[in-house]
Order: structure tokens, then C-alpha cells, then sequence
């Protein structure tokens, strides 16, 4: 039968007793009684069943049993204390909490958020990453995720307007110049991404080649290590405009072919449709949806 938990305070009295080795002194610590400190010790004793202190004369003495509780306790009241001061302390409000596509944070939103903060400096932000998609945002206040834009019980914005195309390296391992055609892929190491309905094959059968068969492949479960793997001179990935550009800009990918084909996945800005907004939810909103504006006006123009 497993011990029920024992109150808060009792814990704390014995930790703040347990550092010190004295009632008196972590009664001042505190700010309770030196009798007040001592019964509360006393009840956890009787609750657990073990002794925690040895009482001598001139002070205070762990037991082995005491010894073992210290540091559990002690690591659950300071991550307690942390997290109460980061969420509550200081006046500060609530952190908006964002669920965010992992490649999508690392190549998009990541070399952008400096705007956000000039703009905003009073808004905190707290992102997580969503490896895989679950039915429920959760936690999180908002989540940018990828699909197709429809999600029950979910309201979404779009945030890109994609072309999917092979992406490689300048030189590819061992020297080896990338393919000069589509009907050269068979020869190469190809990067698959799961969780993605326009992979490979869509690209390939949109092209035109959907007689092309791969070669030697690797499966990844996120599209920023196929990405990174491509980067590397290891194989060649699809890409997709808005995560490659910088790396084509900056020469560390290129696009062999001059085959392009418009997705009707995307990433979007996802939030519960009834549910409690949080206040900063509309300020990040209306700023990432003017950034991804931005993105799609150049990509119209060309």
C-alpha cells in the first residue's frame, strides 16, 4: 500500500531542519515557532513511520532513513520555488506557451523572434516542440503545426505557401557531384521524412518521374535532421521554400533540378476554437501572421 503525501509544510520543515540541523534556526528561516517546526517534524515522523532525527543533546543528527528523504525532498521544494517565481514572481504574467513544428522553429520562426521581442519586450514566450501531432493542442496556449488546415475543435491560420524540391549539398560525400537529373536519383542516397503525405512520391509523381525508382534511403522522424543530414553532403531531401532559403542564400544547399511542385500541406498557426485565450495570444498572432505575409508577397511577385 503505497504512503499517502505528506502536507507541504511538513516537508518544508524538514527540509529547512534537515540543512541547518537545528528547530530554532529553520524555525527563523520560516518564520514560525521553534515548537511549531518541532510538531510538524514529529507528524511527518509518525506518518512515514521512520524517525528522520537523531535528538542529542547539543543538536540535531539525520538518520539513514533522513539522509535518504533529504535530497528528493529538497529537489521538489526548489524546483517548486522556480517554477512558482518564473510563472508568478515579479509581477509577471502567465507565459504564452507555443507547441511548435521543430524545423519550423529552427529555420522560420527562430531568426525572427528578435522582431517580436523589440516590439514586445513585456510578452514572455515559452516554446515546446511537437515531434509528433496529438489530437488536443493541450498545454499549450497555441501550436504551429503541419498539415492541411483542418483539425476538429481547432482554429488555424496559414503561415507558408511552399514548393516542395530536391535539396542537396554542393558536393555531396566523397566528393561526388550531385545528380544531374531527376532519373539520376536512383544512384543517390535519398532522405525520407515520415508523417509527411506530400513525401517523395508525390514530389516524383507531380514532376513527371514517377517511374524514377530511389536508391539507398534514410528515414528520419523530423525534417530539420533530413535537412541537416542533406546540409552534411549525406543524401538529398526535399525541401520546402520557406525553410530552405536561407541555407540556398547562404550556398549550403542547392536545388539540382529545375522541378518544383506546390504544396497543399503547410505549417499553420493552430488554437483551440473554445477555450480560454490567453491576453498575448492575439499580439503573437497578428505579428507571425504579418510575417508570414511578408514571406508570401515576394514568393507571389517571382
Amino acid at each position: 500500500m503505497k504512503k499517502k503525501l505528506p502536507p507541504l509544510n511538513w516537508l518544508r520543515s524538514f527540509e529547512a531542519t534537515a540543512r541547518h540541523l537545528n528547530f530554532t534556526h529553520a524555525a527563523g528561516e520560516l518564520n514560525l515557532t521553534q515548537a511549531a517546526i518541532s510538531q510538524q517534524v514529529k507528524g511527518l515522523e509518525s506518518q512515514l513511520g521512520m524517525t528522520l532525527f537523531t535528538r542529542l543533546p547539543r543538536g540535531l543528527e539525520l538518520t539513514d532513513a533522513g539522509k535518504a528523504y533529504l535530497p528528493v525532498v529538497h529537489e521538489c521544494i526548489r524546483r517548486l520555488a522556480t517554477a512558482t517565481d518564473e510563472i508568478f514572481g515579479q509581477g509577471k504574467a502567465r507565459l504564452l506557451t507555443v507547441r511548435c513544428n521543430l524545423v519550423f522553429l529552427t529555420t522560420w520562426l527562430a531568426p525572427r523572434l528578435h522582431r517580436f521581442r523589440e516590439r514586445y519586450p513585456e510578452i514572455g514566450i515559452r516554446f515546446t516542440s511537437n515531434i509528433w501531432v496529438e489530437d488536443d493542442v493541450k498545454e499549450a496556449d497555441m501550436e504551429i503545426r503541419y498539415g492541411k488546415g483542418t483539425w476538429p475543435g481547432l482554429e488555424a491560420d496559414r503561415l507558408s505557401w511552399d514548393e516542395l524540391f530536391p535539396v542537396c549539398s554542393p558536393v555531396l560525400a566523397g566528393d561526388r557531384q550531385p545528380p544531374g537529373s531527376p532519373e539520376q536519383l536512383g544512384e543517390y542516397t535519398i532522405l525520407h521524412v515520415i508523417g509527411y503525405e506530400e513525401g517523395w512520391g508525390y514530389w516524383l509523381d507531380q514532376a513527371g518521374f514517377g517511374n524514377v525508382k530511389s536508391g539507398q534511403e534514410l528515414q528520419f522522424d523530423t525534417l530539420i535532421s533530413a535537412l541537416e543530414v542533406a546540409r552534411q553532403g549525406g543524401g538529398i531531401a526535399l525541401g520546402r521554400t520557406s525553410l530552405v532559403q536561407e541555407m540556398m542564400c547562404k550556398g549550403e544547399l542547392i536545388a539540382p533540378f529545375g522541378y518544383s511542385v506546390a504544396t497543399s500541406e503547410a505549417f499553420h498557426l493552430v488554437r483551440p476554437a473554445f477555450k480560454y485565450i490567453h491576453p498575448h495570444a492575439e499580439i503573437f498572432r497578428s505579428w507571425i501572421l504579418a510575417e508570414a505575409e511578408n514571406d508570401k508577397a515576394p514568393q507571389e511577385a517571382s
